[in-house]
């Protein structure tokens, strides 16, 4: 759904919105290779470890500690220009994007790719994880032209390294999927939306975390193109999944609860929606703090439900706050 401000939401029928951001898949490094062990060294592969296990528990604070200790412990021991140092700073950049911090991500971004394709070529699997993640970064701003040829290159390198099938190749699929999605090329994303799906759930099982974010994909194609009743069990089951996988916390979680709720919403089913929206907004801020982007993506949802059931004066408090947090800087 287009992006909409306070005065758009007070006239005429309220607006919601679909949580999009979450649904792209995103790589996090853990190690850098066989060889690390013996060039960043064993203290960076357990730093490496336990920011993953922060970033998957959504708590993105601690992980950027531990993810700038790795960086400076891969820079002394290996240099500044050797891949495990690119590793460092293409986490670092990851966790600045998840919290919103997009001006600090994208040098960090920039510098991990151009140092993967000087030490490991262009066409190493390492270089298509470096793709995928700026591209991720620039469709989220809006920036489809710079984003779609990365995709296409991080796919193409997937597809030769890995053959049709794998993992890898579904999350360049459901990547570019998304991109075109975006820009309504429905037609373009809905293929590239379901092989990914399939081979997702041949591969890693159907309750794996990344089947919910392919099932959440192809559900919210749905809903663009006015199918809520196709769209409205594969939310479900993305929410079952990730509730499961990740538990009652995780940032992704609320992505699934805010998109059932704007199907509820979407079809007049106010009081199945709201409950999703306020527990999606307590996890967003719990997990992310109360300023970040996505905060106010549920708010403005929220806010919507409000004057679509008569509760103007709630309304107006809730998109006050949303309309603080888009005015910040990033």
């Amino acid at each position: 759904m287009p992006g909409t401000g306070v005065s758009a939401l007070r006239k005429g029928k309220p607006v919601f919105k679909l949580i999009r951001i979450a649904a792209a898949v995103a790589v996090l490094c853990v190690t850098g290779g066989p060889a690390s062990a013996k060039d960043a060294g064993v203290e960076w592969n357990l730093l490496n470890q336990e920011v993953s296990d922060l970033y998957r528990a959504g708590k993105y604070d601690g992980a950027v500690t531990v993810a700038k200790k790795a960086l400076e412990v891969a820079e002394k021991n290996v240099g500044p220009d050797h891949p495990d140092v690119a590793a460092s700073l293409s986490n670092l950049a990851l966790l600045y994007y998840a919290q919103g911090r997009y001006a600090q991500a994208e040098p960090l971004y920039k510098r991990a790719l151009a140092m993967y394709e000087k030490t490991l070529g262009p066409d190493h699997i390492d270089v298509a994880a470096s793709l995928n993640n700026t591209a991720m970064f620039y469709s989220t701003q809006g920036r489809y032209d710079q984003a779609e040829p990365l995709y296409k290159r991080a796919l193409a390198i997937r597809e030769k390294a890995f053959g049709p099938n794998h993992p890898d190749v579904a999350s360049s699929l459901n990547n570019l999927g998304l991109t075109y999605y975006t820009q309504g090329r429905y037609k373009q994303a809905e293929p590239l939306y379901k092989r990914a799906l399939s081979i997702y759930e041949k591969s890693l099982g159907p309750d794996n975390p990344d089947v919910a974010t392919s099932l959440s994909n192809l559900a919210g194609l749905y809903v663009a193109q006015g199918r809520q009743a196709q769209a409205e069990p594969l939310y479900k089951r993305a929410l079952a999944i990730r509730e499961k996988a990740l538990g009652p916390d995780h940032p992704d979680l609320a992505a699934s609860l805010n998109n059932l709720a704007f199907v509820y919403s979407a079809q007049g089913r106010y009081k199945q929606a709201e409950p999703l929206y306020k527990r999606a907004l307590e996890i967003r801020e719990k997990a992310l703090g109360p300023n970040h982007p996505d905060v106010a993506n549920t708010l403005e949802n929220l806010a919507a439900l409000y004057r679509a059931t008569h509760r103007d004066a709630e309304a107006e408090t809730v998109e006050q706050r949303a309309a603080r947090i888009r005015a910040m800087k990033r």
